[in-house]
């Protein structure tokens, strides 16, 4: 079986205020969600109607970690959220209040728009050519 990536960490300050970002804001939906039995739980949400890489929502838990939620690649984009209707995610996630840095640009290799998650988290919102 070829190797695939499955899984991907973000870090969180709570695992609720970011569950509701994701699903009500950016379209995401909720996969799993277990109490470890720890404090900690396992919280797995996607992309609405994807079967790829899945993000793991961990909260912080460490100074080391709660430094780095919201800036783990140095104001860089990080993540990318592929779309193949780029007019209409865009408007819905507008509407629902999440903040674009940029308005959207069409380059050679799609069309695409940097927006925040609730930490400023940068994403691309990104429908390839």
């Amino acid at each position: 079986m070829p190797q695939r990536l499955s899984l991907v960490t973000l870090l969180v300050r709570d695992y609720d205020e970011a569950l509701d970002w994701y699903r009500d804001r950016a379209g995401f939906e909720l996969v799993e969600d277990t109490d470890r039995g720890d404090g900690t739980r396992w919280v797995v949400i996607r992309p609405a109607g994807s079967d790829g890489t899945q993000v793991l929502l961990a909260r912080a838990s460490t100074p080391e970690q709660v430094a780095r939620v919201g800036d783990p690649g140095g104001g860089r984009v990080m993540h990318f959220l592929a779309t193949d209707d780029f007019a209409a995610d865009h408007a819905r996630m507008l509407a629902a209040g999440v903040r674009f840095r940029e308005e959207p640009r069409h380059e050679t290799y799609g069309s695409v728009a940097v927006f925040e998650d609730l930490y400023g988290n940068a994403w691309d919102l990104i429908q390839p050519r």
